[in-house]
């Protein structure tokens, strides 16, 4: 596993204007896979922040948590005009920037989120950041985009802690760092943020910024498991079987396992397979065996021992197996044929 970079091109879903506030859908977020790999990798941040709300959570984040964009629209518009509110220029900003009720406009979009963060809102900060780094509302600026994430580091921000950690492996903008990267990742960790546990607990693991300590790296892909984080499950899965730096339970790796091979992670569905075929860590069944490695091996992860356990099984059971990866099978040969979206 490495550490993706952040993402320098980020593609957003724009939603098409509405007349009223009958449709409710969710923010659209989408993110874009990292060009280098560095020493782990979790995915790169969300482009884009989710509004906060503060102490006294007015109309317009009600709204826009139901999915009410025009009012939650009308509603910040009111707040800035009454209060000067910080976040409510935040909401703008998500709001043009997705398009959510209003037509997309990412110049408009940009201009609320630059108010705001002249009015110091990190999640502000972070916006306008990833708007920098992606080149969108103008030319990328990934000087900009870093002092952006710098600022709201220091006010607490996760996700840019994460990001600007990631700058740091890079060594591009600053001079490689993976001390620095790691307090950073441990900052972002501590707050809650997955993808910066996974980072920290890869770190530790090969003792890069930070003190070799698979007992650390253990606990910190546990965190980051329980929060879905698909890599740390499969390495802690990974960490269970082999009781590296935790106590070794196979039965729980099988969880794990399964867990990430259902979110179509091939090494972990290679991995539940190899588990269904020698009974470890759960009951023996050849059928989920060759069902997990059809799967895994269609997404390109390929298996000799697998291979064999397929070649050796009797008819019926093989034509079970081939019966239960159909689905699957078919999702990934219609994703494979489908136009790359712009």
């Amino acid at each position: 596993m490495r550490i993706a970079l952040l993402a320098l091109a980020g593609v957003l879903i724009a939603l098409p204007a509405v007349a009223q506030d009958a449709k409710p859908k969710p923010p659209a977020r989408t993110t874009t896979p990292a060009k280098k790999p560095l020493p782990s990798k979790p995915e790169p941040l969300a482009t884009k922040p989710a509004p906060v709300t503060d102490s006294d959570a007015d109309l317009a984040y009600g709204a826009f948590q139901r999915g009410l964009y025009i009012t939650a629209f009308l509603e910040a518009t009111r707040r800035i005009d009454e209060r000067g509110d910080a976040k409510a220029m935040t909401l703008l900003g998500e709001l043009y920037a997705d398009g959510l009720g209003i037509p997309r406009d990412d110049k408009k979009a940009a201009e609320w989120y630059r108010l705001a963060v002249n009015s110091g809102d990190r999640e502000a900060m972070f916006a306008l950041a990833m708007f920098k780094m992606t080149g969108r509302a103008g030319a990328r600026d990934r000087d900009e985009a870093a002092k952006l994430f710098t600022s709201a580091a220091k006010l607490g921000h996760a996700a840019s802690a994460y990001n600007l950690a990631l700058l740091y492996l890079e060594g591009q903008l600053f001079p490689q760092d993976f001390a620095r990267a790691a307090e950073l990742f441990r900052t972002a960790a501590y707050a809650g943020n997955p993808e910066a546990q996974y980072a920290l607990a890869t770190m530790h693991k090969e003792g890069r910024g930070v003190p070799k300590d698979p007992r650390e790296a253990a606990r910190l892909l546990g965190a980051a498991a329980l929060a879905e984080n698909v890599d740390a499950q499969v390495e802690y899965g990974i960490a269970l079987f082999n009781g590296t730096g935790i106590t070794k339970n196979e039965t729980a790796a099988v969880t794990y396992f399964r867990k990430a091979a259902q979110r179509g992670n091939p090494i972990a569905q290679n991995r539940l397979a190899f588990m269904y075929a020698t009974g470890r860590g759960v009951k023996a069944d050849p059928v989920q065996a060759a069902r997990w490695h059809l799967i895994a091996k269609a997404l390109g992860n390929s298996d000799q021992f697998l291979d064999d356990l397929l070649r050796k099984m009797k008819p019926e059971d093989r034509t079970a197996a081939e019966e239960a990866a159909k689905p699957w099978l078919a999702i990934l040969a219609q994703a494979q044929s489908a136009p790359a979206r712009p």
